[in-house]
């Protein structure tokens, strides 16, 4: 009986293997447009230039604030890190739309995404949005485990509750409600290193799978090289 459950099974995996390719392809189509806007915007061609050839290289907005020690990140040679930032994602987000060297643009889109953790979102904690309720926060769990820092954030979301039910107090008095909440509810930008480490996840995914089966260009091309 054992034998042949596991029989069943492994006939059940190989009839889905040809769908294998689509969880990197879902994984490409999150991920590049917001790394394609992410590099658009760090670069000149999202403003206006006077000069073509500025086109190519990073906005002056974005390199003071890669620069600048006391309102930005303070890096070295912020002119060289935002043009590479820009263009590695700007470019590597296209190259993910369509599954072209897939393992090779996730190398430095995961860089990219260390650097925005550990230098922009790191000591704001996890959550990029601000949870409003300790018991439906994934801290919760945390705080079961022990875990340092997860009792902080639980208490944390206590006094988010707090200050949103005051915002909203204010508005329902002195506001609009209906327009104002006609495209969602108002909450607390924590802007953590949440969405970093979940699209570094996906990008770390994609650099040991690929682009994908049947779905990437990367697969025809190996294909296409195979046959020859």
């Amino acid at each position: 009986m054992r034998n042949k459950i596991i029989s069943i099974y492994d006939i059940i995996l190989g009839k889905l293997s040809f769908l294998d390719g689509f969880p990197a392809l879902l994984f490409r189509l999150i991920l590049a447009p917001v790394m394609i806007i992410a590099g658009y915007n760090k670069l000149a061609i999202s403003t206006e230039t006077t000069r073509f050839l500025d086109n190519f290289l990073a906005s002056p907005d974005v390199v003071q604030w890669f620069g600048n020690s006391e309102w930005g990140l303070g890096l070295p040679f912020p002119d060289l890190l935002a043009f590479l930032a820009g263009w590695s994602e700007f470019l590597g987000g296209w190259f993910l739309l369509f599954g072209l060297l897939t393992r090779l643009v996730s190398i430095p889109l995961m860089f990219t995404m260390v650097v925005a953790a550990t230098s922009v979102h790191w000591h704001n904690g996890w959550f990029a949005i601000a949870p409003t309720n300790p018991d439906t926060s994934a801290a919760q769990v945390l705080d079961w485990l022990s875990i340092p820092g997860a009792k902080e954030s639980l208490e944390n979301s206590l006094e988010v509750r707090d200050r949103i039910g005051i915002i909203r107090n204010l508005v329902e008095e002195h506001g609009s409600p209906d327009y104002l909440y006609e495209k969602g509810k108002p909450s607390i930008l924590n802007n953590g290193i949440e969405f970093s480490a979940i699209y570094f996840a996906m990008l770390l995914s994609l650099f040991f799978m690929g682009g994908g089966r049947f779905v990437s260009i990367d697969y025809w091309l190996k294909r296409s090289v195979v046959k020859q």
